[in-house]
């Protein structure tokens, strides 16, 4: 059995999805009704068993979701917390403070800070989803502005960036150049 192209696109934006998705959405996106895409993902469901795959379509109330199979939670499960495990160098949360306490900050300002070069420090931070992108700042360059993320407030039980404590002892950090404190030079 091969999957039709209605098919393929519905398989496609379920998997790039990653959550489940309304049928009336997923409908609308391609085209057709929501009892359209009752029938196609029913069909899609059929092909991933028959095919023996490690996936399943999940119908959650009027919404559909591409899942893994239960049958490998437990390799899937050791291998995120591997990832999620790693803990933050000293070097990842020095820089994670300095982007927390005066974003959005350019690489080259947390480097000045630091003293050292920071862009692997400031990739790791971003695949681990705790800083963002924050656009481009209105400098020579345009170079890319980062901000802390909401993971980043949950991961260290914060309601918001108020909450941080207040820096004591240590050296000042130099403030940051005029253009960085404000929003306005950031452009989304």
């Amino acid at each position: 059995m091969q999957l039709s192209e209605t098919q393929n696109k519905l398989l496609a934006i379920l998997f790039a999805a990653g959550e489940p998705l309304e049928g009336a959405r997923l409908g609308e996106a391609i085209g057709i009704t929501a009892e359209e895409v009752a029938l196609q993902t029913a069909g899609i469901s059929a092909w991933l068993t028959d095919g023996a795959l490690p996936l399943e379509l999940r119908q959650l109330g009027s919404a559909y979701q591409l899942c893994t199979s239960p049958v490998y939670a437990g390799e899937i499960r050791r291998a995120l917390e591997l990832r999620r495990n790693t803990p933050l160098t000293p070097a990842a949360l020095e820089v994670l403070a300095i982007i927390a306490y005066n974003q959005p900050v350019t690489r080259g300002f947390v480097e000045q800070v630091r003293g050292v070069d920071s862009s692997s420090v400031v990739v790791s931070l971003v695949e681990k989803g705790l800083v963002e992108e924050a656009g481009r700042m209105d400098l020579p360059g345009r170079p890319i502005a980062y901000r802390t993320t909401p993971a980043f407030l949950r991961c260290f039980s914060l309601g918001s960036l108020e909450e941080l404590p207040d820096v004591i002892g240590g050296e000042e950090a130099p403030p940051p150049e005029e253009d960085q404190m404000s929003l306005p030079g950031v452009e989304e």
